[in-house]
């Protein structure tokens, strides 16, 4: 019997989720949408909702039941719900064990009881913590605060059902997306939501460190694709790392942005890398993927979009500093 072209795609209503629903639709997949809104929008996949082929479920994954008719025939499951952000998950670590492990042993029961052809796991590259450049797979795992731990702890189980239950399993570790739908919350995080808002605002740019540190910035576009090459793929059971390879710095970022408010510097934070830099050997060598978007040409590509963010909270050193000071209370540099 040929599997159905049908997938759930759990945070679909997200940054990269609704990337991955883009390429699927357009695919002619059927796909089906669990998201409970808290770190999605519903604007996201807003051009789609009369497809007859999307449907959407607003549900919690912890709530979810595994016999739930939206895993029925499915094909593929992508599981990017989840949450995010370094400092509230210092603050209230268990909300993020509840909802990155529980939650995903909940999609992963759901994904065994209907025998689906492959799940796909978005993990974190924060799991490298204060990493060797450039990361590969092999690198030891260094777990510097509890959103790195949740999603680590997500990741090994879904390796472990994958060894257990025989379940085709993948797990994706991404270092820094950006583009298009890239989210903005109240948490102070994400540098594009950050200085986006600064810049419609006519206000510096603020800017930790001196600005040379250096990100693996892959636009979503490329990245969702890879999602999609490695689900088509016969890999089962890997861990694939995924970046661009070409780290950016902070600078290049605000000149390509232009800086003509000025830049306002603020002081490193303990436990953050100075480079992250994926290593992207192995998804090359095992797929035909490859980033396509250059990095001044996806940035290009957002600011066309600079008024999405005119609702995002404005941000100055001094709203930073208070919002990270639990960051610095609880992670010291290491002796």
């Amino acid at each position: 019997m040929i599997a159905k072209k049908i997938a759930v795609i759990t945070g679909g209503a997200g940054f990269i989720g609704s990337h991955v629903a883009d390429i699927l639709l357009k695919n002619n997949f059927e796909v089906r949408i669990i998201d409970n809104l808290s770190g999605g929008n519903i604007k996201n996949i807003s051009k789609h909702l009369k497809n007859k082929k999307l449907i959407f479920k607003k549900k919690n994954i912890c709530s979810i039941k595994s016999n739930d008719k939206v895993f029925k025939n499915v094909k593929y499951i992508f599981h990017f719900a989840g949450k995010g952000d370094i400092v509230p998950s210092i603050e209230n670590p268990y909300e993020y064990f509840n909802t990155n492990v529980l939650g995903t042993i909940k999609i992963l029961e759901a994904a065994k009881i209907n025998n689906i052809k492959k799940f796909i796991y978005a993990a974190s590259s924060s799991c490298y913590g204060l990493a060797k450049t450039p990361t590969s797979e092999k690198n030891p795992i260094q777990t510097l605060y509890p959103y790195a731990l949740s999603k680590y702890q997500g990741e090994q189980c879904v390796l472990h059902w994958g060894q257990v239950y025989n379940l085709p399993v993948i797990s994706i570790r991404i270092f820094n997306a950006y583009g298009p739908r890239v989210k903005t919350t109240g948490a102070y995080g994400a540098v594009f939501g950050v200085f986006f808002k600064q810049k419609l605002e006519k206000k510096p740019f603020t800017i930790v460190g001196n600005g040379n540190q250096k990100r693996d910035f892959l636009y979503v576009t490329d990245l969702a694709q890879a999602f999609i090459e490695l689900a088509k793929s016969s890999r089962k059971g890997e861990i694939y790392n995924l970046g661009a390879g070409k780290p950016q710095t902070i600078n290049k970022l605000v000149k390509l942005l232009g800086d003509k408010y000025g830049k306002s510097f603020l002081p490193t934070r303990p436990g953050e890398p100075f480079c992250t830099w994926a290593s992207i050997k192995k998804i090359k060598k095992h797929t035909k993927w490859k980033p396509k978007v250059d990095f001044k040409l996806g940035v290009s590509n957002m600011l066309k979009d600079i008024n999405e963010w005119k609702d995002a909270p404005l941000w100055n050193a001094k709203s930073i500093n208070r919002a990270t000071k639990t960051w610095f209370k609880f992670m010291r540099k290491k002796k």
